[in-house]
């Protein structure tokens, strides 16, 4: 667990930093255009994650053939070796290279899941993937504050620390990482689980995981909405430097931390797992309609901290899904989990974009730059329900499957 929850601290660490300075970079290379900056950014998301949805089932098959060690060095070398690459982009082209072999190799948060339900007993799953989202918030507070202060001395100043601190993740788990995957619980390679739709329809081998997976189709498409235009959105709206930017994103990963640290046990002690996701997701409604409707910077702020408890939807659905697989299925799941994520992100930025563009760009009469914030809300909304009506059936059903037992 040491070791996983430094890899997911200083991966986030890493992409945090060059959060505020990729699309600032892309619209230098376009002549400050910011619509046309926005279009291509949503196309660099979408880009990144056709490579994971095809990518991630196959990096799951092989961490439940040969284990989580192998997988998560060889994504964590990768990716260093990419944020290289990305430094050193003369262009809009090579910093698309930079994102293919991003979208390939970013495989560190789902074997890291993995790994979690290996080594943690099914009742404290929620608590694990709690304290991964912690240090998840710690290192988006880290890493955007950072970057942002970086940025200030040269665009690509955050890009080369990305690169040093996951080669230095890499260095050091290839010294002190274990095996979690027991070799009685792995299972043969077969390419029919190693492709999308093969490790799709491990989803719907049960009631409950199929609707928990619509929900996280749904919550994944709206949280496209934060990576592809929050940037650019805050910077045309509120005139926010960079470094104010690093600042608001550190605010949202210092809230993340409270929630995910401290907030989640005692709310499933309290709620259950089922009505801490559905609680995580009214917050998550409320948040985004307050970004999409706040006039100012200090609004936007205060967004932050309603939008805070949707972290409780992830790790309650993370802990619920990984209860319906057995222990050589955890890979398979994390990876169809991560290809619903490539699903969303070719569809996501595409659309996020478009929206924010189109409604900045004198095209039509409303001029409405919290668009893409209003249908995320709207999309997440519709995720609620569908969570509400998942966690209700399964209810009744176990209550039934008692009373016989009765």
């Amino acid at each position: 667990m040491l070791f996983i929850l430094v890899v997911v601290l200083l991966d986030v660490l890493a992409f945090g930093i060059v959060l505020p300075v990729l699309p600032k970079l892309i619209e230098g290379f376009v002549g400050g255009d910011t619509a046309r900056a926005a279009m291509i950014f949503g196309w660099f998301g979408a880009v990144w994650a056709l490579m994971q949805f095809v990518c991630s089932p196959l990096l799951g098959a092989l961490s439940d053939r040969y284990g989580r060690r192998a997988v998560l060095l060889v994504s964590c070398f990768g990716l260093g070796l990419d944020y290289i690459v990305m430094a050193l982009a003369p262009g809009i082209r090579w910093l698309l290279v930079g994102r293919v072999l991003s979208g390939i190799l970013a495989a560190s948060w789902p074997t890291a899941a993995a790994y979690i339900a290996d080594v943690t007993p099914a009742a404290e799953r929620a608590g694990a993937f709690g304290k991964v989202g912690a240090v998840w918030g710690l290192g988006f507070i880290l890493g955007p504050a950072l970057g942002g202060i970086l940025g200030q001395v040269s665009p690509r100043l955050p890009f080369w620390a990305s690169a040093v601190l996951v080669l230095a993740t890499a260095f050091y788990g290839l010294f002190v990482l274990p095996e979690s995957l027991a070799p009685e619980n792995r299972r043969p390679f077969a390419w029919s689980r190693a492709n999308p739709v093969g490790t799709l329809r491990l989803l719907g081998s049960h009631p409950e995981l199929f609707g928990l997976a619509g929900v996280n189709t749904l919550c994944f498409l709206a949280q496209n909405v934060l990576p592809s235009v929050l940037v650019l959105y805050a910077t045309y709206r509120y005139g926010w430097t960079l470094r104010s930017m690093g600042l608001t994103l550190a605010t949202v990963g210092a809230a993340n931390i409270v929630v995910q640290g401290v907030l989640v046990k005692p709310v499933v002690r309290r709620l259950g797992e089922r009505g801490t996701l559905v609680a995580g997701l009214v917050f998550g409604v409320a948040g985004y309609a307050v970004f999409g409707l706040a006039t100012t910077g200090l609004a936007f702020w205060f967004g932050v901290l309603v939008f805070a408890p949707v972290s409780l939807y992830g790790s309650a659905i993370q802990s619920l899904m990984s209860g319906h697989v057995g222990p050589s299925e955890q890979g398979s799941l994390q990876g169809a989990n991560n290809s619903l994520l490539g699903i969303t992100g070719l569809v996501g930025p595409l659309l996020f974009t478009a929206v924010f563009a189109h409604f900045i760009g004198g095209r039509t009469a409303w001029h409405l730059p919290g668009a893409p914030f209003l249908l995320a809300s709207g999309i997440t909304a519709l995720a609620t329900v569908i969570a509400w009506r998942v966690v209700r059936r399964e209810g009744a059903t176990t209550r039934g499957r008692t009373g016989s037992a009765v």
